[in-house]
C-alpha cells in the first residue's frame, strides 16, 4: 500500500484537504442510465453527505450530493465510489460491489500521474452516457483495462453500436472534459487522494480497505 500526501494515487491510504464543489452539468435521458432520474437515499445513515461525521473530524468537506445527473445503479444502501479506470483496485472493487445488493454512484478520479489513459478512458465512458451506454461502456472499461488506447475505445463504442463518429467528437469535448475534472475536484475537497475511495455511512474507505466490504455484506 503507497502512502499518498497530496498527490493521487491509487490503492493507498488518505489524507483530506478542505474546500467545497460545484458541479457541471451534462443533460441526458438514457435508457438503462440513471442519470437524469431521481433516486431516494435508502436512508440518513447510507447517505455519505448527510450528517457530520468522520468527513468533519478530517476537515474535508462533505461529497457533493447525489443528484440527477449521476450515474446510479443497483438497490441497496448508496455508496459513492470514485474510481479510476486503470487501477486494478477499482476493477477489483466494482466486481465485489456488482456481487452485493448496493446501489452504486460512480465518479470519477483519474490519476493521471501513474494512470495515462485514466482520463480519455474516463471522458470515453461520458461520451457514451450521451448515447444511453455509460454503465455498459464502465463495464466493459474495467472488463479490459490493459486495453485503453484510443482504437480500443473506437472499438468497445463500436461493440454498443454507438455512432463513433458522434461519441469520439463528444468523448474529446470541453463539456465532457469539464465533467470529469469537476468530478475529481469533488473527490479531492473530500478528501479522497486514492482509488477506489468511497463514501459509505458518512465514511470515507480509501484504498483496500476491508472493513468497506464487511460493513456493505453485513
Amino acid at each position: 500500500m503507497v502512502t499518498a500526501t497530496t498527490t493521487p494515487h491509487c490503492g493507498g491510504p488518505h489524507s483530506a484537504r478542505p474546500g467545497g464543489g460545484r458541479r457541471t452539468r451534462i443533460t441526458q435521458d438514457a435508457s438503462g442510465d440513471r442519470r437524469g432520474q431521481r433516486r431516494p437515499v435508502q436512508s440518513p445513515d447510507d447517505a455519505p453527505y448527510s450528517r457530520p461525521g468522520p468527513l468533519s473530524d478530517l476537515g474535508s468537506a462533505p461529497p457533493p450530493p447525489v443528484g440527477p445527473d449521476d450515474h446510479v445503479r443497483g438497490e441497496g444502501p448508496l455508496v459513492v465510489v470514485y474510481g479510476d479506470y486503470e487501477c486494478p483496485y477499482c476493477a477489483a472493487l466494482e466486481v465485489r460491489l456488482q456481487a452485493l445488493a448496493v446501489q452504486v454512484c460512480f465518479r470519477h478520479f483519474p490519476v493521471r500521474s501513474s494512470h495515462p489513459r485514466a482520463q480519455p478512458a474516463a471522458c470515453a465512458a461520458e461520451a457514451a452516457a450521451l448515447q444511453g451506454a455509460f454503465w455498459p461502456m464502465h463495464d466493459l472499461l474495467f472488463g479490459d483495462q490493459g486495453r485503453l488506447e484510443d482504437p480500443h475505445l473506437w472499438a468497445r463504442a463500436e461493440r454498443l453500436g454507438l455512432d463513433v463518429a458522434r461519441f469520439d467528437a463528444e468523448r474529446r469535448s470541453d463539456a465532457v472534459t469539464a465533467r470529469v475534472r469537476e468530478q475529481f475536484r469533488g473527490g479531492v475537497r473530500a478528501g479522497v487522494v486514492t482509488t477506489p475511495g468511497a463514501f459509505a455511512g458518512g465514511r470515507l474507505y480509501a484504498g483496500r480497505d476491508p472493513e468497506l466490504l464487511a460493513r456493505l455484506d453485513g
